[in-house]
């Protein structure tokens, strides 16, 4: 019962790093040759059933085995619910924006590309900043779960499995780009839905609930933590996947809108009902007696549910429960590690840096990525530091989408951004009455539950405070240019609406993709439908 062998473990978790780096190898190398351009996306290639599976694929990580049963030992069967509807539905939101990004910006890629155009230089940087550092911090919180989970299940050590990891998907993804790691994503979702059938069947068969121990765990009632994350966790999540540039990716990569809509529903349900099976065993673990409950008196690490309720099982269970935590991990891993690839490459060189160059620079990230994971906090306080940024940056950036705000500039989107998280500073130096802890409500430092109001104030007081930032910073330029132009005796047309122009198409309607990402992205600003006075920040 419980973990396999010393020999069993070693084999299947280098067997299955070794099948995705031959079949990932094998396939990169057919693409060794591609343009640059389709090494970086594959805008309008793609159709709805292999985007639900990258969807889902991308979505997930081994860090679902400690985050979601984690919650479910802390917010019962409310908290189950809030987590996986408010992780699966906020995919829908790129249904709903990508086409109409899309026909914003045609010849873009990333969410990125829109801000420069929207916005201007200063901004599309900040985004990029902003961008880049969420998807640093989920690769290290990716690296870190899969070195836990793997030491927990097989009592191997961890640190081995973060450096080959590295090593397999930093080779197919350098040689393929963005079609390897579209391709392997597809074939990792499909493995993924097969070991979670037969893992929660075997689960479901083989463990005992004690049912006397259901009502006083308490899990089956609403709690104050379960009420905060009906807000909590919509924001956080919903604004965080603005910044993960892979699905941005994937959203470009649909065929027509019509695959967009069916395939991210397809995940949407797909992501739904995994993450409430993973979450759930957190309840079970507690049920059966395996893990305590939330009792004061009695703490636990909840994060750990899931792996006990797996000590319980015989041990082929935790060798499925292994393969797919490195399918899991792998999917995550090369998707993040593309998304960084293109990302660097289209935000900070205008894709006109040779790509050896940013493959290099991301081999490099992998050192400092590898360091912090082995000593890596939790791994849902690495996510919440990610959603507390995008929660203050995202509700300022996305105003630019409607046409009716054409007055607001990158100025109010870069001031509202950094005035949102200094509004979580002072949230925090106010309520905690001390100017160190303030600051550390921004790290989140004590985790999402900490049993009083700060964590739901700081989600509250980032996307607030980024708007009220966001609108001050517009009444002040607008003063300035008033001021300004009263002076010179000019005329006041900072709130004249502006008139829309065409250009050439850039795009090609049949693939909607560049022939190269090169020069023709420096003309963007003037692609067809849009206003020529977008692209500024003041």
């Amino acid at each position: 019962m419980g973990q396999p062998s010393f020999e069993a473990s070693n084999a299947l978790v280098w067997v299955t790093y070794g099948v995705f780096l031959m079949v990932g190898t094998g396939v990169a190398w057919r693409f060794r040759n591609q343009s640059k351009g389709e090494f970086l996306a594959g805008n309008r290639t793609q159709t709805a059933l292999p985007l639900a599976l990258n969807f889902i694929a991308s979505a997930l990580g081994s860090g679902i085995l400690f985050a979601y049963p984690q919650l479910a030992t802390l917010a019962g069967v409310q908290g189950v619910v809030v987590y996986a509807l408010s992780s699966a539905l906020p995919l829908l939101i790129f249904a709903a924006l990508g086409p109409i990004i899309r026909r914003k910006c045609p010849q873009g890629f990333v969410l990125t590309e829109w801000t420069r155009q929207r916005y201007g230089t200063v901004a599309a940087l900040y985004l990029s900043f902003m961008t880049l550092v969420t998807l640093f911090l989920y690769m290290v919180s990716e690296l870190s779960a899969i070195g836990q989970v793997i030491n927990l299940l097989t009592g191997l050590d961890g640190l081995p499995v973060l450096i080959v990891e590295c090593v397999i998907t930093t080779i197919y993804t350098s040689l393929g780009g963005f079609k390897i790691s579209f391709f392997t994503d597809s074939i990792q979702g499909t493995m993924v839905l097969g070991l979670i059938l037969i893992a929660t069947i075997t689960i479901g068969v083989e463990t005992n609930i004690d049912t006397s121990l259901i009502e006083p765990s308490g899990l089956t009632h609403a709690s104050l933590l379960g009420w905060q994350l009906v807000y909590i966790l919509p924001v956080a999540i919903l604004t965080n996947d603005f910044f993960l540039s892979h699905f941005w990716l994937r959203t470009f990569a649909s065929k027509t809108d019509r695959d967009l809509w069916l395939g991210i529903s397809g995940a949407t349900v797909g992501v739904l009902i995994i993450i409430t099976l993973v979450g759930s065993t957190g309840l079970v673990a507690v049920w059966a007696g395996v893990v305590p409950g939330p009792d004061p008196e009695a703490p636990v690490d909840g994060a750990v549910a899931f792996f006990a309720l797996l000590n319980q099982l015989p041990s082929w269970v935790v060798g499925l429960v292994v393969v797919m935590s490195v399918t899991l991990s792998t999917a995550a891993f090369d998707s993040l590690q593309s998304a960084m690839v293109t990302s660097a490459s289209n935000d900070l060189f205008r894709n006109k840096l040779n790509i050896w160059w940013i493959r290099g620079g991301v081999v490099l990230i992998m050192i400092p990525v590898v360091v912090i994971a082995i000593r890596a906090p939790s791994i849902l306080q690495i996510y919440l530091i990610s959603d507390i940024v995008s929660a203050a940056t995202i509700p300022v950036l996305v105003l630019g989408l409607s046409d009716a705000c054409y007055w607001w500039r990158g100025f109010e989107v870069v001031v509202g951004g950094l005035g949102g998280l200094f509004t979580v500073f002072l949230f925090g130096t106010v309520y905690y009455g001390d100017a160190r802890l303030g600051g550390e409500l921004l790290l989140l430092q004590q985790g999402l539950f900490t049993g009083d109001w700060g964590c739901f104030g700081a989600f509250v007081a980032a996307p607030v405070g980024a708007l009220l930032w966001g609108f001050g910073a517009l009444g002040l330029r607008l003063g300035i240019q008033y001021i300004m132009a009263r002076s010179k005796g000019q005329r006041f047309d900072a709130l004249d609406r502006p008139i829309e122009v065409s250009a050439p198409q850039l795009v090609d309607p049949e693939v909607g993709r560049h022939s190269d990402l090169g020069d023709d992205m420096e003309s963007s600003s003037d692609a067809p439908g849009l206003a020529k006075s977008t692209g500024k920040f003041f």
